[in-house]
């Protein structure tokens, strides 16, 4: 049988698969000689025997954990369950990978009448004994009994407002006495502490499957099989009185990257009062100010593990009496601008390397690059002032709830979701706001670090409001109410709260943000063009980077304004010459938009796709818009619906569309290829290095692909004798249909490059209508039917076969075509790790994520190398 629980200098920092993160890390301080609580471990493994066991603690557990017990009251010279000379312990979760506020805790463990009585005896500190009894009763009550923790607060304010107490320090032992008798008539609460042990233990292990903790999962990415450990640690008190506290640090800015020491503490406070946001807490320098010595330790430790971990520190601390106590250190979240800024110092300092540093970046990370600010020349009102707890612009309209934000996201309208403070339950709410604002809570609270970690904009602690969830409203220190549904602005970064939707501008890159972009360009192999056709998206993918287009679709160029007249007067042409007359005004349309990107992309290569999408999306199926368009092109509405009807389809993804098009009306194709080269040529005479690549859609068989390549090979030419120039060009194909992967190798003959439109290809490969599966997708993903979204992240098992299967089959016959992929999946993550694993040479995405594609490119490249 494994070993089940490991004391705390039975470990290190690398076992944290085993012993989860938080385990692993005061393994790891107590090794460095720290001053941290005793205690011990009970591993990840022995969590996935629990839920094996139908949600039994394994035979034997039970043992194992008491001669641990031991050794820790040994450690501790205190016993516990003994009235004399109580031991406490904390009862935490800790999985792998780290998942703040999002399992269960429980403090103060191991009291009960009896030794409360005891330790108050012992501390000569009644106040606080009975202070911590009614802590753990009320945390117990909630987590292992299952108590409405709203209730218990409930009944505690209800007491205060009775007795003339504004807050919980006003409480003497009395009070809480009083309190704890209350607590005590709505619970059954058990008297054994080796039984409050063995519930708590399995409270946490069940946490594991909490709503919030299956959100939060399924947020980042975290696999349900990892389970959690649970740590059983001595406690230590925060609340023991004025020369006690507790508090929350970080050994960077966790917002802008900065390198100073920052973070918060509450004196005569438990640990659980900083991170719930319950009361305001005073910055770090409150701490030197009252304790110097334990500040002066607290600052030497933090050094020390930041240079011993090589990353920005989340610490967690508590003083009892004077004395510093480490509870937990683990790699803090941070901001997007914070990350980039920590991981380049980081690297100037010759703490990490330039692939350590590309590594530390997510795409979220970089994307906040991207996101709008406030506009600082804009007018604003502003009607309160908060903590800047995550920075940002964000408008919405207002909600009070999580599950009221999530409807209203529903509806399509951006919420902002005002609290008193956030809790684990609200990560559902959390998750689809555009900001979030609360009344109480520090840079530290659960509502601060979660909306950093998600890259939502957050103001925090907010004590110029009053907010009243039952009434729907917030009413500030002036006397201005903030009613459900209306519209407000919040700025993350200066923690201004504003009436109605302040204008905002772009986000700004800063110099770290293009250093780090830098070093990922010289590590990464992949190609990151962009999905571009208009002249203002080529100019911004240009500007972020991007290294040609690796995808212009013709079709949208012909959507707005007039031209849409004209394209469907050419599609509803009833004879040749009369869409040739058509054709004749859409080629000086085309042409004028390919000249435009051939300038902005001058000396990189544009993949143009030929016309794609099925025709009757271009006309109108209303009887309003039928008789206006018949008004505009001189034709009867009678003909207009009698051609559009025929052009109706059933299934119209899998109908006339794509190549298909070209077979049918060539004319089409040859007007497109004519502007496209002609654009070319013009461009080249101004001295501009235009490089077209002509990319044939939706091809099922080489047959096709000859076709329509005589098609554009026959317009090339035409245009090229006439102007007795030559312009290099490139024609290859879209392999969007299964049987085109499958058949890749008698494709590949005839084409210069094989893009792959993963959109089609996993529309076709699942039998998924990627317009309609929204409606059944989140439940397929509830019941774990699919690991991801396919539309989302590649499906690399069965897409990705036939990708793989393309390029090696294509490569036996023909060396030199080059491979992309241009659907949405070239900008996710994941996707593009799985594009250089197989050998692609680029992938194209939107513009505003070639960013992301190119970070994500060398983190490829960088984890390819390491094996």
């Amino acid at each position: 049988m494994a070993k089940r629980v490991y004391l705390f200098d039975e470990g290190n920092k690398d076992d944290r698969d085993l012993l989860g993160g938080k385990g692993a890390n005061l393994c790891e301080m107590t090794l460095l000689g720290l001053p941290v609580p005793f205690g011990f471990i009970i591993t990840t493994r022995t969590c996935r025997e629990f839920f094996e066991s139908g949600n039994s603690l394994p035979s034997g557990l039970k043992q194992e954990y008491r001669i641990a017990l031991n050794l820790v009251e040994e450690k501790m010279g205190a016993t516990f369950g003994d009235p004399g000379n109580p031991l406490l312990v904390s009862v935490r979760s800790g999985a792998p990978v780290s998942m703040p506020g999002m399992m269960n805790t429980i403090l103060n463990l191991g009291m009960n009448d009896e030794i409360v009585e005891g330790l108050a005896k012992k501390t000569g500190n009644p106040r606080f004994a009975y202070d911590s009894y009614r802590r753990f009763i009320q945390m117990f009550a909630d987590v292992v009994l299952g108590t409405d923790a709203a209730l218990l607060e409930h009944h505690i304010e209800e007491y205060k407002e009775a007795n003339g107490k504004k807050i919980d320090t006003d409480m003497n032992e009395v009070d809480w006495q009083r309190v704890i008798d209350i607590f005590k008539n709505l619970v059954d609460f058990p008297e054994d502490p080796f039984r409050q042990l063995e519930l708590a233990v399995e409270a946490v292990f069940l946490s594991w499957h909490t709503p919030r903790a299956r959100v939060y999962r399924e947020m980042n990415n975290i696999p349900e099989s990892l389970g959690t450990a649970v740590n059983v640690q001595a406690m230590v008190f925060g609340n023991y009185g004025e020369d006690s506290g507790s508090g929350v640090a970080f050994t960077r800015n966790p917002s802008t990257g900065e390198k100073t020491f920052f973070g918060e503490v509450l004196f005569n406070a438990a640990g659980e009062d900083v991170v719930a946001g319950i009361r305001t807490p005073q910055p770090l320098d409150a701490l030197k100010e009252r304790l110097p010595e334990a500040y002066a330790e607290l600052d030497r430790t933090q050094v020390l593990l930041e240079k011993h971990y090589r990353d920005m520190q989340d610490l967690e601390f508590t003083v009892q009496e004077g004395q510093l106590y480490m509870l937990q250190t683990r790699s803090g979240k941070r901001t997007g601008r914070a990350s980039v800024k920590i991981a380049v110092d980081m690297v100037n300092e010759r703490l990490i390397s330039q692939s350590e540093a590309l590594l530390r970046v997510t795409p979220e990370h970089v994307e906040s690059f991207l996101h709008p600010a406030i506009d600082p020349e804009a007018d604003k009102e502003i009607i309160a002032t908060g903590l800047p707890a995550s920075p940002g612009g964000a408008t919405g309209n207002v909600v009070f709830s999580a599950d009221e934000a999530v409807q209203v996201s529903l509806d399509g309208d951006p919420v902002i979701l005002v609290r008193r403070e956030t809790t684990p339950e609200d990560i559902h709410g959390m998750r689809v706001a555009q900001g979030i604002l609360t009344e109480l809570g520090g840079m530290t609270s659960h509502a601060a670090v979660v909306a950093r970690g998600m890259g939502v904009c957050a103001i925090t602690g907010c004590g110029e409001l009053s907010v009243d969830i039952k009434k729907g409203t917030a009413v500030t220190t002036t006397g201005v109410q903030i009613r459900r549904g209306d519209v407000i602005t919040l700025d993350g970064t200066s923690g201004e709260v504003m009436l109605g939707d302040v204008p905002k501008i772009e986000a700004s890159g800063s110099d770290d943000f293009q250093t780090l972009l830098s070093w990922a360009d010289a590590h990464r192999r992949l190609k990151v063009r962009a999905n571009a056709e208009t002249l203002e998206d080529a100019a911004k993918a240009r500007e972020l980077g991007a290294e040609g287009i690796g995808l212009c679709r013709t079709e949208h160029m012909f959507f707005d304004g007039a031209r849409i007249d004209i394209m469907r007067a050419m599609i509803l042409s009833e004879s040749p010459d009369e869409r040739a007359r058509f054709l004749d005004q859409l080629y000086e349309f085309q042409y004028h938009d390919m000249k435009q990107l051939f300038e902005v992309m001058d000396g990189l290569p544009v993949n143009i796709r030929l016309l794609d999408p099925p025709l009757h999306e271009f006309l109108p199926h209303d009887k309003d818009g039928v008789a206006n368009l018949s008004e505009k092109i001189g034709k009867p509405a009678v003909v207009i619906r009698d051609i559009t009807r025929s052009l109706m389809e059933v299934n119209p993804m899998l109908g006339f569309r794509g190549c298909r098009l070209s077979v049918v009306f060539p004319e089409i194709t040859e007007m497109q290829v004519r502007a496209i080269i002609s654009a070319a040529a013009d461009a080249h005479d101004e001295g501009i290095n235009a490089r077209p690549e002509i990319m044939i859609p939706l091809v099922i068989n080489v047959r096709e692909v000859r076709l329509v390549t005589g098609i554009v090979e026959k317009a090339v030419h035409e245009v090229m004798e006439k102007r007795k120039i030559s312009v290099p060009y490139r024609v290859g194909t879209m392999m969007e249909t299964p049987r085109a992967c499958l058949t890749a190798q008698r494709i590949a003959p005839e084409v210069e490059f094989m893009s792959f439109g993963t959109n089609d290809l996993t529309q076709m490969t699942y039998g998924f209508s990627r317009d309609d599966a929204g409606k059944f997708i989140p439940e397929y993903l509830d019941k774990n039917l699919i690991p991801d979204d396919p539309f989302v992240s590649l499906d690399t098992r069965a897409v990705g076969s036939l990708m793989e299967m393309a390029i090696a089959r294509s490569k036996e016959v023909k060396r030199g075509i080059k491979y992309g992929i241009c659907g949405e999946h070239g900008g996710d993550p994941e996707s593009v790790h799985f594009c250089h694993e197989i050998g692609l040479d680029y992938v194209s995405c939107s513009p505003y994520r070639v960013p992301v594609a190119r970070i994500s490119a060398a983190q490829a490249a960088v984890k390819s190398k390491q094996g």
